[in-house]
């Protein structure tokens, strides 16, 4: 195999820091593949051996992989406030069937500055009573952030669940406007 097609086949990642903390950016020849909160040490170990195990492929650092580096000048360029919309390459293959087709209309469906209740996007998939299992894909979503699973929020306006904690959900939705600035 030449060294061209072994990069080729590579599943890289990088850390970046945010206005949230830290993001672990991980993608593959396809595209980004994941995106993690809270990106200690200790979580970014735990995160590379489940992408491992799932990708059948040992994770490389290669913060100037131009995926990553497109990627990590994205979020800076969204977290001051400049960017609105990512335009990346996305590789979906952490994730399939209904979560996929649920977190694909999220990213094409619900803009910036805006939300959508978890029952609403059941919905625009065709499966109106699904409202608990679209918190499932939420949860499950591989991609925070660039696919804006902080833009689901409950019927009643409380603001749901997050995967990255209340208060990070609570930050991007303040970015985009929705929310006041957090007092404290």
């Amino acid at each position: 195999m030449d060294s061209h097609r072994q990069y080729e086949q590579r599943v890289v990642w990088t850390v970046v820091d945010t206005g949230i903390g830290p993001l672990l950016l991980a993608a593959t020849p396809e595209g980004l593949v994941n995106v993690v909160f809270h990106a200690t040490e200790a979580v970014r170990d735990r995160a590379l051996d489940r992408l491992a195990s799932r990708l059948g492929r040992e994770p490389v650092e290669a913060p100037g992989s131009p995926v990553l580096a497109e990627a990590a000048d994205q979020l800076q360029a969204y977290f001051a406030g400049r960017r609105r919309d990512f335009e990346l390459p996305l590789d979906w293959s952490l994730i399939s069937g209904f979560n996929r087709q649920v977190l694909r209309e999220l990213a094409s469906g619900v803009s910036y500055g805006t939300v959508v209740g978890y029952g609403d996007l059941a919905g625009r998939v065709g499966q109106p009573g699904a409202a608990q299992a679209v918190g499932t894909a939420m949860g499950s979503n591989p991609l925070p952030v660039v696919v804006p699973c902080h833009r689901v929020v409950e019927r009643d306006g409380g603001i749901g669940g997050f995967g990255g904690g209340l208060e990070t959900k609570r930050k991007l939705l303040a970015l985009e406007g929705v929310l006041p600035e957090p007092l404290f």
